[in-house]
């Protein structure tokens, strides 16, 4: 009743004409007359949402909040993205994205998303879009969709431009960052970069477990209580050069480093079947004194246009470095009937990423309606890890080193045409793998894969109306295994037992979905059912031996989702918008193997009440959070939850150069429980988990000088998506 109130509403909507003269009457028969009118005002709303054949589109200079607000609050009003109170981003529901910058994909901003977005003014922004057909050219092997930040652009510049942002909430958590623009001649410059620091408060985590082991009957019950606090700093420099005015080069280099100082205490008892005897009971003390990850990252773009109009030839490298660190150290006290000989263990690993990437690309349309785009890539991926684990009271050291090397030979085509209501897509893509595993300790005999993949795709839209589309789209993704689902080095607790493997294969999923889009002057409308399922995916596979976890990885799930995306933006007045974006789907998840199989219903939502208020202030209420109980693997499923937030901001000076804002995160509540629930295998369990949420939040952002143009980026360039499990995967 809602919606259908909402649309009614807005169909009776027309464009708003006032004036401010006096009243005044006109005889039927007149042809004209003398008087003036006072001042006149139309009150019309640009179009803010676009559709093409492969990607959504949000026009950020479109909306006034722009002027004040941040990437962040511009990724709230944008179809199927949702972001909650704690920053944390989802695009079409799942955390596994890709961000790009101009149409090319970005490290840092995949990785520090929510810190960087945080923090970037919006008015540096022309546009937001979610590209869900990245095409055989860039396909989104390994993510569900792409996001892609268009920067705003031009062909001259006037002075300089810069950008300063600070935020500081009452969980102790500061933010900086800062940005600025320059062009000399042909060359034009920029660089931006920040820093945020996690504190002890903020991070703190709680969560108790109880297990009972289904062969024995026994139970185990253990408490963890710890805190990682640590600091992220990243920078981004962008370069481009004009030639001429057909030849192009761009430039850019990047990273990030972040490091955490985790430690935390809990308890373990191990409790026998319908007793109340305890097999055994121990404390324990977690220190990791030094995980730190930094990568970076450095890319070579040149574009050449030939005088036909939109044709161009795009040749590019990228070269990508990721290098982590870790010493976890645990040492055991108050131990009561142990089944463990040691007192404690300290675990070193090194795993380190290098990767190079070549591509070709050539665009050319056929006439009016036809368009193809061709083009080759080559990938060098090396993946290298060390692993030692040392047992306090035991002699000797474990160690493990693994090098595993991938190579990716890629050839694609892609057709587009494009004619009055109607426009398709069709595209196609070959790769060959090769993937080699070592042993340089000799520990394990060497292996060698051979891979041969099709990736085909289709797309076709109908524009029904003026305000109305359908589309009707076909994707294949490849994921392919990372250095942490392929290491192969044994890590041993006395609860739990973890092994990659390191035969694992590239595996396979397939979408279909159809999208209804109503774009109109009050309300914008999308309707979004969809169907995705996978065989032979990566997947974990978890025993028991004894009392004793198992945990590593095959190529054996079997995953089916049916989901229905739903996007409302309603404008009811000139000075309230309503956003409401939520994500129902039915998942089954299922290991043949083991003939477990795990299904549920959910729905993740998201909605903001933004209100324009006198003095130049804006208020927003939103909330966010999941019902129902959605399954995470073959064997979990994860419970309700929910959150909300508040906003306040108002901006001074000339051309609301300054911006100042106050939030307020549950404010009834001092920590979120999240409840998992494990169903299926040898042992299940029920986990809770606590997190801090009341907060106080505070930002500042301060804009200088007058920017005209943006560091211009060829139209295409370089995009390796595909990677699972691996240390340049997480978010």
């Amino acid at each position: 009743m809602l919606l259908l109130s909402v649309c009614y509403l807005n169909m009776m909507a027309q464009e708003r004409v006032t004036t401010q003269s006096d009243s005044l009457t006109v005889p039927r028969d007149s042809v004209a007359w003398n008087k003036e009118l006072g001042d006149v005002t139309v009150v019309a709303q640009r179009q803010l949402i676009k559709q093409k054949i492969d990607r959504i589109g949000y026009e950020v200079q479109a909306d006034q909040e722009s002027k004040t607000k941040t990437v962040l609050d511009m990724l709230r009003k944008v179809p199927m993205v949702a972001v909650d109170g704690q920053d944390n981003i989802t695009v079409k529901g799942n955390s596994n994205f890709r961000v790009y910058r101009n149409g090319h994909l970005d490290p840092n901003l995949t990785k520090n998303a929510k810190t960087v977005f945080k923090s970037m003014p919006a008015s540096m922004v022309k546009r937001i879009e979610v590209i869900t057909d990245p095409g055989a050219r860039e396909d989104a092997e390994g993510v569900d969709a792409i996001l892609n930040i268009v920067m705003m652009d031009g062909s001259k510049m006037k002075g300089m431009m810069g950008v300063v942002n600070a935020f500081y909430n009452t969980l102790r958590h500061p933010n900086l960052y800062a940005s600025i623009t320059g062009q000399a001649g042909k060359l034009l410059v920029s660089a931006d970069g920040g820093y945020g620091s996690m504190s002890r408060k903020e991070t703190e985590n709680r969560n108790d477990v109880e297990r009972i082991f289904v062969k024995t009957g026994d139970v185990l019950k253990t408490y963890y209580d710890g805190t990682s606090p640590g600091h992220v700093v990243f920078a981004d420099i962008n370069a481009s050069y004009d030639i001429d005015t057909l030849n192009l080069l761009s430039a850019s280099f990047g990273g990030y480093f972040y490091k955490l100082n985790v430690e935390g205490d809990g308890s373990a008892c191990m409790w026998a079947s319908n007793s109340q005897t305890p097999i055994y009971s121990y404390d324990h003390h977690n220190w990791m004194p030094g995980y730190s990850h930094h990568s970076w990252n450095g890319r070579l773009d040149y574009q050449h246009k030939t005088r036909r109009k939109g044709e161009q030839f795009t040749l590019s490298y990228m070269l990508a470095l990721t290098r982590q660190h870790t010493d976890d150290e645990t040492t055991y006290s108050n131990m009561q009937q142990v089944p463990f000989r040691y007192s404690g263990y300290l675990q070193t690993t090194r795993e380190r990423f290098t990767e190079h990437t070549l591509q070709a690309d050539w665009l050319r349309p056929l006439g009016h309606s036809h368009q193809i785009e061709v083009g080759m890539k080559y990938i060098d991926r090396s993946n290298n890890s060390s692993n030692t684990q040392e047992f306090y009271g035991l002699s000797g050291l474990s160690t493990t080193d693994f090098d595993h090397v991938t190579r990716v030979l890629a050839g694609y085509a892609d057709y587009i045409y494009q004619r009055e209501k109607w426009s398709a897509r069709a595209g196609l893509r070959y790769e060959y793998s090769y993937m080699k595993g070592a042993y340089p300790d000799g520990k394990n005999e060497d292996f060698s894969h051979h891979l041969s993949d099709w990736v085909p795709q289709a797309s076709v839209k109908l524009q029904l109306t003026e305000a109305q589309s359908l589309k009707l789209n076909y994707t294949t993704s490849i994921n392919r295994p990372g250095i942490s689902y392929l290491n192969p080095a044994v890590v041993v607790s006395p609860t739990f037992v973890q092994q990659g493997n390191a035969r694992l294969k590239s595996s396979h999923s397939q979408t279909l979905s159809l999208i209804y889009m109503y774009v109109g002057r009050l309300l914008t409308l999308q309707l979004a059912p969809s169907w995705q399922f996978s065989n032979g995916g990566i997947a974990s596979v978890e025993s028991a031996q004894g009392n004793v976890r198992y945990l590593t990885y095959d190529n054996i799930q079997r995953y089916h989702r049916a989901g229905f995306e739903q996007y409302v933006q309603w404008r009811p007045f000139s000075s309230t918008t309503l956003v409401v974006n939520n994500n129902v789907r039915y998942e089954h998840h299922k290991n043949p193997n083991l003939g477990y199989s795990n299904n549920g219903w959910s729905d993740n939502f998201y909605f903001d009440l933004s209100q324009q208020l006198p003095w130049k202030l804006r208020f927003s209420l939103g909330g966010y959070g999941q019902i129902g109980r959605r399954p995470t693997n073959v064997y979990s499923v994860q419970h309700s939850w929910y959150g909300w937030y508040t906003n306040l901001q108002r901006s001074f000076l000339k051309e609301d150069r300054l911006t100042v804002r106050i939030g307020a995160n549950d404010l009834f509540r001092r920590e979120r429980s999240f409840v998992t629930a494990r169903v299926n295998g040898d042992f299940l369990d029920h986990t809770t988990s606590y997190n801090p949420v009341r907060q106080l939040n505070f930002s500042l952002t301060y804009r200088f000088g007058s920017l005209k143009a943006q560091v211009k980026k060829v139209d295409h360039s370089i995009a390796n998506d595909d990677v699972v499990g691996g240390i340049v995967k997480g978010k």
